[in-house]
């Protein structure tokens, strides 16, 4: 699922699902391992456990919530959130606008709490056995490879790419992910360069947190103490998949996917 969607196109966790499941059954046919990485946890979430049968998204009404947090402050959607569906907003960080803002979307044009509609039940992933790893590695060690990455990414050129995206797609466009934002600022004049590369940093450390967080809740996950390049946390992983699935994972080693099992698990 790389390179599926255009800028600015709303891609949602309902579009990812389905594109993932048909993804999955042409693995399946091709007589495959599937084997997904990410650190999106609602992506993970909806594609195992489905997702409940809600209003679809208004422009309109997100635009009036975005501009009430303008006017009262990034709080108030929040505090207006645990007064109209408590137990959303005890799931939800009060600065993760886009999820708040979901779930207020969910509150008005249902006339019920997300959380009432959620409890319904939803169609999970069927005809799969699932086996989750997580990789937990030493804490400053991850945020030194966050820090080295995201100065990698400066170098090579995201000022130059938002400043491409910019004027081929204009706001809000792709500007809600980690860097783009900053190096947005940095064309307009906002920021200097070494702000841009700082704040980045910084947002993507606590993006890691919240991440560990909302996956040490996940249930079924076998921890793995390191980085997925390292040889040691890939035997171990190996033997884990042995345990459970010698023959496909006999046939993955064949492959030479090993290596694989690795990329994106920064």
């Amino acid at each position: 699922l790389l390179d599926i969607a255009q800028p600015g196109r709303v891609f949602t966790a309902g579009h990812y699902r389905r594109l993932a499941l048909e993804a999955l059954e042409g693995v399946k046919k091709r007589g495959r391992l599937p084997i997904f990485v990410g650190g999106t946890g609602l992506y993970l979430r909806a594609l195992l456990h489905g997702l409940f049968e809600g209003p679809a998204r208004s422009e309109q009404l997100r635009a009036k919530l975005r501009a009430a947090a303008d006017r009262r402050g990034k709080a108030f959607l929040h505090r207006l959130l645990t007064r109209l569906d408590l137990p959303s907003a005890a799931h939800v960080h009060p600065h993760d606008s886009q999820k708040i803002i979901r779930a207020l979307e969910v509150c008005f044009l249902a006339r019920q709490p997300l959380s009432r509609l959620q409890a319904r039940g939803r169609r999970g992933l069927a005809g799969f056995r699932v086996f989750k790893v997580g990789l937990e590695p030493e804490r400053r060690a991850l945020y030194r490879r966050i820090d080295r990455r995201t100065e990698w990414m400066f170098a090579s050129g995201l000022i130059e790419e938002a400043r491409a995206l910019l004027e081929k797609y204009g706001d809000p466009g792709p500007f809600t992910a980690l860097g783009y934002r900053q190096a947005q600022a940095v064309v307009r004049g906002g920021f200097s360069l070494q702000e841009a590369v700082q704040e980045t940093q910084a947002e993507t450390r606590h993006y890691a947190k919240r991440q560990l967080t909302w996956f040490r809740r996940e249930e079924g996950v076998t921890w793995f103490m390191g980085f997925g390049d390292d040889p040691d946390i890939q035997r171990e992983v190996l033997q884990l998949l042995h345990r459970t699935l010698p023959a496909r994972v006999e046939e993955v080693r064949r492959m030479g996917s090993t290596k694989n099992l690795a990329k994106g698990n920064d």
